[in-house]
């Protein structure tokens, strides 16, 4: 399962807005994929469809779809924002990554 902060729920729904996208019908995809500086990397994106695969999850009003290759990796992960000038954006709180890069893209397990 995959948690959002209220803070990430509420800029969430914001720049779902500004895409054309609802809080109430759509989706935030979340995945993983090779990459990064720590081997694996974080992918967030809106979405309007949910694939036959994905898993869904939702906490704080915010629907979340999960390729299933991506769950393991996943699971427990907290959504969380962080803004103003030293604010890095969403950020992922992974309870199963072993290592993560400076900037907290990227996850090794």
């Amino acid at each position: 399962m995959i948690k959002v902060s209220e803070e990430a729920k509420k800029k969430i729904s914001a720049l779902m807005s500004e895409e054309g996208f609802s809080v109430q019908q759509d989706f935030v995809r979340v995945g993983v994929k090779s990459g990064g500086c720590s081997g694996l990397s974080y992918e967030l994106k809106f979405d309007g469809s949910k694939a036959e695969d994905d898993k869904l999850f939702e906490d704080n009003d915010v629907k979340i779809i999960v390729d299933k290759r991506s769950v393991l990796y996943l699971a427990g992960t907290i959504l969380e924002f962080s803004g103003g000038l030293n604010g890095k954006g969403f950020v992922f709180n992974n309870p199963n990554a072993q290592r993560t890069c400076g900037c907290g893209e990227s996850f090794s397990l």
